[in-house]
Formats: structure tokens, sequence, C-alpha cells
């Protein structure tokens, strides 16, 4: 059977990830990705209302027009987890494929709402839930099929697609850290991975995630920042001012935690901004997380700002809000109190929690920057980087290699220069540049099988 695979997205930059795999006439497109560095340069992009065209010629969304060049049907769109570099592209593209997406039942919620705010295209396609440790059959042929092996990310319901294959499996490990310890979930399931290897013709190919290849060492598990945020805010418990803390909106476990160690210190959580509200209530609608009655989330400016003024008038002492702009977005709640535009007034002293660190790219640490530039400029005092990352480290890579024993890596999620390190790793044990180690650029193809 053929083997070929497209890069489609995710080989130039970390964002718009988007791969399909060919198996015989049977294709699988892993991620619909958005590079959200690419609109955030342009002011006031409203994406939604914008043609794929535009977007990919912005370079925010993924070229998909080598798809043409698959011999094959689309079988199925694979979203790994609900990241917009993963899934924010798929409002603008999946219905150029007569094909349903398949992903786990958080990443479903959230494809069906970027879709239902899409006011360009009609996506119609179906939305196929399915859990980790499932299987189903791709194609007529009856020799291909697709497996979910979950993993552990800085989302919840994360998961490694498998491509089973009669050539050998084909795994697309984006994106993922071995944490055994998880705050919220299951562990990563090396266990699942440890057998793959083993089976049948083996792993064929391996297309890998490499944000951390240059890093030594292991990735902490999410445990290790959450204690390291309760030592935190625990500090902080005597302090009788403002306590403000920002995250990623989608780590639903940090949140979590937020919440939970904002009443050990006798302070009401509040959850205020768009994304806060729109992850946090997803998980809790599908019984991922049990937030207390009390716990408020805002997400419509007017209603934030009336919370804003709720807690000036009932004392800042009295409230720790949870808002959007760890990366410091113009848009985004933080910024607009680092800017003096909400009711909520910082003064001298006062905490600002930053448990997110910055994204390594250039819009991002220029915005984030800026931000915490104006929170300074207010008296705000900033802690800064109280997070673990999500990605593997070198030694998770080199028990990924050792447990899947793959013919044939592809490296992704990474620039040129970002691959260095991961090909440095692969060839330390045993692959080669351009025998079976592939570095590769969007919009290639790469035959494994003919």
């Amino acid at each position: 059977m053929e083997i070929e695979i497209a890069t489609i997205g995710g080989y130039e930059e970390v964002g718009r990830q988007m791969t399909a795999v060919r198996a015989g006439d049977d294709v699988v497109i892993f991620d619909m990705g958005l590079n959200l560095s690419q609109v955030l340069i342009h002011d006031n992009v409203e994406t939604e209302r914008m043609h794929s065209l535009d977007l990919i010629d912005m370079g925010a969304i993924p070229d998909d027009r080598i798809m043409s060049d698959l011999e094959g049907d689309v079988q199925a769109i694979v979203p790994t987890h609900g990241h917009l570099d993963h899934i924010g592209a798929i409002s603008k593209l999946a219905h150029r494929y007569d094909a349903p997406i398949v992903a786990t039942p958080f990443t479903i919620e959230l494809v069906k709402q970027q879709i239902e705010g899409e006011q360009k295209f009609g996506v119609e396609n179906d939305l196929v839930k399915m859990d980790a440790g499932e299987t189903m059959s791709i194609g007529d042929s009856g020799q291909v099929d697709l497996e979910f092996v979950n993993v552990t990310h800085s989302i919840i319901d994360a998961i490694n697609p498998v491509l089973h294959t009669p050539e050998g499996a084909v795994v697309y490990g984006l994106d993922k850290r071995m944490d055994h310890t998880p705050v919220i979930g299951d562990p990563i399931d090396m266990e699942r991975f440890r057998e793959i290897g083993r089976e049948g013709n083996g792993v064929l190919c391996y297309i890998e995630d490499c944000t951390n290849a240059s890093k030594k060492g292991r990735t902490p598990s999410e445990n290790v920042a959450r204690e390291h945020l309760r030592d935190v805010l625990y500090s902080m418990e005597d302090y009788d001012g403002g306590i403000v803390a920002t995250t990623f909106s989608s780590h639903i476990s940090r949140v979590t935690s937020l919440v939970e160690f904002a009443k050990d210190i006798g302070r009401q959580p509040v959850l205020l901004g768009r994304s806060m509200e729109k992850y946090s209530g997803t998980a809790e609608r599908l019984d991922f997380v049990d937030f207390p009655d009390d716990l408020g989330m805002f997400g419509h400016r007017k209603s934030v700002d009336r919370t804003f003024k709720r807690i000036m008038n009932e004392g800042k002492e009295n409230f720790l809000p949870v808002v959007t702009g760890h990366q410091g977005e113009p848009r985004a709640m933080l910024t607009r109190m680092a800017r003096g535009e909400t009711p909520y007034e910082l003064d001298d002293g006062d905490k600002v929690v930053f448990s997110a660190r910055v994204i390594p790219e250039p819009t991002n640490e220029g915005q984030r920057y800026q931000a915490e530039k104006l929170l300074g400029m207010q008296g705000a005092r900033v802690y800064d980087d109280i997070h673990v990352s999500g990605h593997l480290n070198q030694e998770g890579h080199y028990e990924m290699l050792d447990a899947l024993q793959p013919q044939h890596i592809i490296p992704a999620h990474q620039d040129l220069k970002g691959f260095s390190s991961y090909v440095d790793l692969c060839e330390s044990e045993g692959y080669r540049m351009g025998r079976d180690l592939h570095v590769t650029r969007n919009g290639n193809l790469i035959q494994l099988v003919d």
C-alpha cells in the first residue's frame, strides 16, 4: 500500500498546523490550525468574516491547495486538541472536504463553537466524538484504522492519533508532555505507545512536535505548576489590596487551581474575558470540572465592566479576578486594565500573577513587554512565569523514540531553525537526514512507501 504524507502547515512556524496522510486511496487530515500571530499584527481583523484565500495569503491558515496533488479521498479530519493553532482553520477549510471531523468530546465542542461563529462559509461536516483509547475504521478497504491514544498537554482531552496501515503505523505526535500525575484527566498512555511500537510492522512514521527539543531534562508535571501557584498565592493571604491572575484560557487545570487557591486565601474568584468564559464554561458543561456554584464567568465587555465596578465597590481585597491577557494581547482584559480602560483601579503594591510563559515569538514578546511596563507604571508588582510547558523536553523525546522505534521521523511544530535541536537528538539515536529523518517545509509531499 502506498503511504504518502503532505506537510501542509506548521513546518515553517509554530502555528497553523495541518498534515495529511494518504494510505492507499484513503486520506486522513490531522489538524487545521490558525497562526494567531499573523492575525494579531493586523489591527481589528475579524477572521470569521474573511475568505479563506485572504487568510492563506496572510499566512494565517494553511495553504491546503497541495491536497489536489494527493490521490485518494479524504475520509476524516482529525484535530488533536482544542488549541486554535490546531482547530482555528476548520471553519475556513473543512467545507472543502466531504469528510467528518473526528475528535474527543471537549475538542468537538470547541470546533462546534468555531463553526457557529463562522460568517463566510457554511461548514456542514459531520462532527463525530471519539474518546481516547477508541479505534474506528477508515475507508472501505478494511485495512486502515484510526486510533486515539491519550496524552497530556496544557488543555484537557488531548490525544495523539495513530493511523494503522498494512505498512505500519503513522503516529501524529503533536502536542504533548509526559505527565504521570495530571491535575485533571488520565496520565499519558505510554504503555499503549510501547505496544504500538511492537505490534505488526511497528511504526512506519512518527511526526513529532519539536517545541522544547533544545531543553534538557524532563518537562515537569502540571502538579509542579500547581504547587508553585499555591505557594505564591498563599504568600499573599494577608495582603489587603488587589490581586489579579492571568493564564491561558484553555488551560482548565490551571484555572481550576486558581479558583481553588483563591477560595483558600479568602477571596472570591471570578473568570473574566470571552475566551475564559468559553473554555471554562464548556469544560463545566461537559463535566470535566466542577466549579463552585458561586463562581462567576463573564465574557461580554459590559458584564465584565459591571463586575469590575462591583469589585471596586465591595473591596478588591475580597476578590481574585482571573482574566485574559497573559500574552499582553491588546484587546484582552489585563491589557485594558493596564491601560486604565476598566473600572478596576490598580494601586501601588497590587499583585499581578502571570501563570503562563511568554510564547517565544516576536509579536507576543513585544505585547507582553508593553503590558508589563504599563502594569508597572500603575504600581503593580508582577509575579512571572508560574508555569510548566505542555511540550516534551529532551528526555521525553528520547523516551518516545525508545517506545515507538519509528522507521521514519518528520519533525514538526517549528521553523527550520527550531528543528535543529531535534535533528541532533534523532541523529544521536542513529537516524540520518535525507534517509529516515525528513526535515521539510509547508507544501511538500513525502513518499514513504510506493
